[in-house]
């Protein structure tokens, strides 16, 4: 017999699968809570395996952050911890005195 793989199907602790695959099965379960066409039961099921797939997703979202600001080196190349909302180009240009022209 053949096992069903559908956004809903549950995943054994042991068959981890990519964060793509994580926020398509999500993805599937809004659909279907949004629907309105489950039971209270199997609208309960869904939500609950919704929320353990959104935290699994911010968990690796988390890991990803740590591992780039690991990675992240200065001009020296060592490494250099740097927040994610650092200035863009264009604003260091207009630190640096200089402008950048619009795109437009």
């Amino acid at each position: 017999m053949t096992e069903s793989t559908d956004a809903t199907t549950p995943r054994s602790p042991a068959e981890p699968e990519d964060f793509a695959a994580t926020i398509t099965r999500l993805e599937g379960i809004v659909e279907r809570l949004e629907s309105g066409e489950l039971s209270l039961e199997a609208a309960l099921g869904a939500f609950e395996q919704g929320i353990h797939l959104a935290r699994d997703a911010q968990s690796r979202l988390d890991q990803a952050e740590l591992k780039v600001r690991a990675l992240s080196e200065d001009d020296q190349g060592r490494l250099k911890v740097a927040p994610f909302d650092a200035a863009l180009p264009s604003e260091q240009a207009k630190d640096d005195g200089l402008e950048e022209t619009p795109p437009w």
